[in-house]
C-alpha cells in the first residue's frame, strides 16, 4: 500500500516505478489518493480505512508526508514492514506528532541533500527505532536514484518473505 507525499499524487513517478517492482514480485499494489486532503491526521484515517480491507499481509510504503502517514498508521494496521522515503519526521512545530509506535521491520531511504525534510530527522528516528537507514547522494525527491530505491524495496520485500 503506497502513500504519496504532500505535493504529489497516487501514481507519481516514484510510486509507479516502485509499484512495478512489487508487481514483478507477484504482489498486489494499491495507492491511496490524498489529493485535496492536506491534513496529515485525515490522511492517516484515510489510509487506515483503505488498508483495512486489504486481504493478507500488508507492507506500507510512503514518501515524505506519506512516509509520516504510513508510519502513523502502522500502529493500527500492524503491517509486516514499513518502507519510507524522506519521511516527514520531527518537523519543526510537529515534533510531538512523529510516530513512535512502529513495531515492524522498517527501512528509511533519505537524500543527503534534502532541503525539505532534514536528513538528521531520519537519522534520529532510525537510531531511536533501530531501523535500517540508507543515505543517498540525492535531494528530497530521490528521483535521480529511483533504481537504487527500487533495488532497496525489492530486497526489503524479499527479506520479509
Amino acid at each position: 500500500m503506497f502513500s504519496h507525499g504532500k505535493e504529489s499524487g497516487p501514481w507519481g513517478s516514484k510510486i509507479t516505478a516502485m509499484a512495478a517492482v512489487v508487481r514483478d514480485l507477484g504482489i498486489a499494489v494499491q495507492s491511496v489518493d490524498y489529493r485535496g486532503l492536506d491534513d496529515p491526521t485525515a490522511r492517516v484515517h484515510k489510509l487506515i480505512a483503505e488498508a483495512s480491507s486489504v486481504p493478507g499481509e500488508l507492507v506500507l510504503v510512503g514518501s515524505s508526508m506519506g512516509g509520516h502517514v504510513a508510519a502513523a498508521a502502522a500502529a493500527t494496521l500492524k503491517p509486516v514492514g514499513l518502507f519510507v522515503l524522506a519521511p516527514a519526521f520531527y518537523m519543526t512545530g510537529f515534533e510531538a506528532h512523529t510516530p513512535q509506535n512502529v513495531d515492524c521491520p522498517t527501512v528509511i531511504v533519505h537524500g543527503w541533500g534534502d532541503d525539505v525534510v532534514p536528513v538528521d530527522n531520519s537519522i534520529r528516528w532510525a537510531r531511536e527505532h533501530v531501523a535500517a537507514l540508507h543515505l543517498l547522494d540525492s535531494d528530497h525527491r530521490l528521483e535521480d536514484h529511483i533504481e537504487t530505491v527500487c533495488r532497496l524495496l525489492r530486497a526489503f520485500i524479499r527479506e520479509l518473505g
